[in-house]
C-alpha cells in the first residue's frame, strides 16, 4: 500500500486500541494489541505520517531511531539493591528505567496527555546485542522489567533487506506478534503532500512531467545510486532558502540531494528553464491582471505554441502562485477568526484590557514551555496578542477607561482586520479568474485545464476558500471534467461488452 493508505490504517488501529467502555477502561486487551511494523524503502515518509497521526489524533508521540541505541539505554543500567528472601538479606541486580520508557513518562508529564504513540524507527537494523531486547519488546511491550504504559500504541519501521545491508530478519515468533504493513513509494500521494506543504514548484512540476524520476535505488558496477522522496523534499527546502538568499543553485548542489547523476543533471537543467518560464510569463502580473491586453495575448500565443514540458511548467507556475496566495488568505482568515473569538471572550470578563493581555501572554508562555501548542498555532496566538497590544495603545491615546467604550474602540479597530481579510478574498478571486482565463485561452479544455482543476481540488487551502467564497470557473470546469470522466468510463464499459 502507499504511505497515505498506511497512515489511514494506523489511524484506525489507534482508534481501535484506545476505545473505552462506559467505565473508562480500554476495551481492546493489551495482550492482543499487536505493534504495527511498517516495512518500506527509505525516504517515503514513514516518520512524517507518524507526526501527522499523533497531531490529528490528539495523542503524544515519542520517536526513537533504534540504530542510535545500545542495550543499556534500551533496558536501563544495572544497579545493586538489597532484598530479603525467607528472612535472609541478600543483594540482587535490578535495572534503572529504560531511557525509552522514561521518555514516554516524561512526555505524559509534560503534555498531560496519557495516550500516545511510541515510534521506533530502523528497528530491524539494531546491533546484535540489542536485537533480543527489541524482539522482547515487540512481543511483550517491556524493556527489561519496565512496561510501556497503558494507552500507548507501538509503531515500528524498517527497510527491506535490499535497501540496507544491516537489516536482520525477524523470526516467525516475532512476526506472528506484529502487524506488518508493506509500504511502497507512490508519486500521486507524494505530490498531494508536496502541494499541501508548499514544496518548490520546480520539484512538483518536474515530477508531474517526468514521474519515472521520482524514486530509484539501484547499484550499478558496485556504485549505489538513489533518489528518494526525502531527497526531493529536502532539495525543495534548500532551493527555497537559496532563492531567498539569491545564492547560486548549481548541478553540484542538486546532486547532493538527488544521488543519481542523470536525474540530478536533468533536474538542474529543468530548474533553470522553470525559472526562465516564470520570468518570461510574468505569472504574478498575469494573475493580478495588470498586463496590457497586447502583452497578455503575446503570453497566450507563447504558451499555446510551447512544448509539452513548457505547457505543464506554466500551469504549475500558476498553481504555485495560487497556492501561495491561498495560503496567505487562509492564514489571515484564521488569525481574524481567532482575534474575533478572543475579543468576544474579553467582552464577557471583568478584567481590564492590560490584565487580559497579561493573562493571555502567560497562558501562551506555559503552552510553549510544555509543548502544548504547535509553532503555527503559537505564531497565530502571538499575532493576536500583538493586535491586542496595538488596540490598547489606541485606547490609551484616546484616554478611554470604561469597559464598554474600550470594547467599542477595539471593535472599531477590528474593522480594519475585516477589511484586510475582504481585500485578500477579492485578490484571490481575481487571481483564480485570471488563471482559468489564461489556461483556457492558451490550451482550451485540454490536459492543462485538467491539471489546474485536479490540483486545486487537492489543495486544502483552495478547498477551504471554495467552500466559503466559491469560484464560478472552478465549479464549472469541475463539472465538465466529471462529466467527461463518466462518459469515458461508460464508453469503456460499452466497448468491453461489445
Amino acid at each position: 500500500m502507499n504511505i497515505q493508505e498506511a497512515k489511514e490504517e494506523i489511524v484506525h488501529t489507534l482508534q481501535a486500541y484506545l476505545q473505552k467502555d462506559e467505565d473508562g477502561e480500554y476495551t481492546f486487551p493489551v495482550v492482543h494489541q499487536r505493534p504495527i511494523l511498517l516495512i518500506g524503502p527509505p525516504g517515503v515518509g514513514k516518520t512524517a505520517i507518524m507526526e501527522q497521526v499523533a497531531r490529528e489524533g490528539g495523542v503524544g508521540l515519542v520517536a526513537y531511531t533504534m540504530t542510535h541505541h545500545t542495550r543499556q539505554s534500551a533496558i536501563g543500567l544495572p544497579k545493586i539493591v538489597e532484598k530479603t528472601y525467607g528472612g535472609v538479606p541478600t543483594t540482587v541486580t535490578e535495572y534503572t528505567m529504560s531511557e525509552i520508557i522514561a521518555s514516554v513518562y516524561e512526555t505524559m508529564e509534560k503534555s498531560g496527555n496519557r495516550e500516545g504513540i511510541l515510534f521506533l524507527d530502523e528497528i530491524n537494523c539494531v546491533s546484535e546485542t540489542l536485537a533480543p531486547t527489541m524482539l522482547q519488546f515487540l512481543q511483550n511491550k517491556t524493556f527489561g522489567s519496565h512496561r510501556l504504559p497503558a494507552g500507548w500504541v507501538v509503531v515500528a519501521a524498517g527497510n527491506p533487506p535490499e535497501f540496507n545491508k544491516s537489516v536482520r530478519e525477524f523470526d516467525v515468533v516475532t512476526l506472528d506478534r506484529v502487524r506488518q504493513i508493506n509500504v511502497e513509494a507512490d508519486l500521486d500521494v507524494w505530490l498531494d503532500y508536496a502541494r499541501e506543504k508548499q514544496l518548490h514548484g520546480a520539484v512538483v512540476s518536474y515530477l508531474t512531467v517526468k514521474p519515472d524520476r521520482f524514486y530509484c535505488v539501484e547499484r550499478k558496477d558496485g556504485a549505489l545510486a538513489f533518489v528518494t522522496a526525502r531527497g526531493w523534499e529536502d532539495l525543495s527546502r534548500v532551493l527555497q532558502s537559496y532563492e531567498n538568499l539569491n545564492a547560486p543553485i548549481t548541478e553540484a548542489l542538486v546532486s547532493q540531494y538527488l544521488r543519481k547523476e542523470e536525474t540530478a543533471r536533468d533536474f538542474a537543467a529543468y530548474y533553470r528553464l522553470y525559472r526562465k518560464y516564470g520570468t518570461d510569463y510574468g505569472i504574478g502580473e498575469l494573475l493580478d491582471g495588470t498586463l496590457t491586453e497586447e502583452t497578455y495575448r503575446e503570453k497566450v500565443s507563447m504558451a499555446a505554441g510551447g512544448s509539452f514540458d513548457e505547457r505543464f511548467s506554466v500551469v504549475n507556475l500558476i498553481l504555485e502562485s495560487l497556492q501561495a496566495r491561498l495560503r496567505e488568505y487562509c492564514e489571515l482568515d484564521a488569525k481574524v477568526v481567532q482575534l474575533h473569538s478572543v475579543l468576544s471572550r474579553f467582552r464577557g470578563l471583568p478584567q481590564t484590557l492590560p490584565e487580559f493581555i497579561a493573562a493571555n501572554e502567560n497562558a501562551l508562555d506555559v503552552k510553549r514551555k510544555n509543548d502544548l501548542i504547535s509553532r503555527v498555532e503559537a505564531r497565530r496566538e502571538a499575532w493576536v496578542l500583538g493586535r491586542l497590544e496595538q488596540m490598547e495603545v489606541v485606547v490609551r491615546e484616546r484616554h478611554i477607561r470604561e469597559k464598554d467604550r474600550t470594547f467599542a474602540c477595539m471593535k472599531e479597530q477590528f474593522g480594519e482586520d475585516l477589511a484586510r481579510r475582504e481585500a485578500s478574498i477579492n485578490a484571490v478571486q481575481k487571481a483564480l479568474e485570471n488563471a482559468f482565463r489564461f489556461v483556457l485561452d492558451s490550451f482550451g479544455q485540454g490536459q492543462e485545464l485538467t491539471l489546474l482543476v485536479t490540483c486545486l481540488s487537492k489543495m486544502p487551502d483552495a478547498q477551504k476558500y471554495f467552500r466559503l467564497h466559491g469560484c464560478e470557473a472552478y465549479l464549472q470546469y469541475t463539472d465538465v471534467l466529471l462529466y467527461r470522466a463518466r462518459e469515458e468510463a461508460l464508453q469503456k464499459a460499452c466497448r468491453a461488452v461489445l
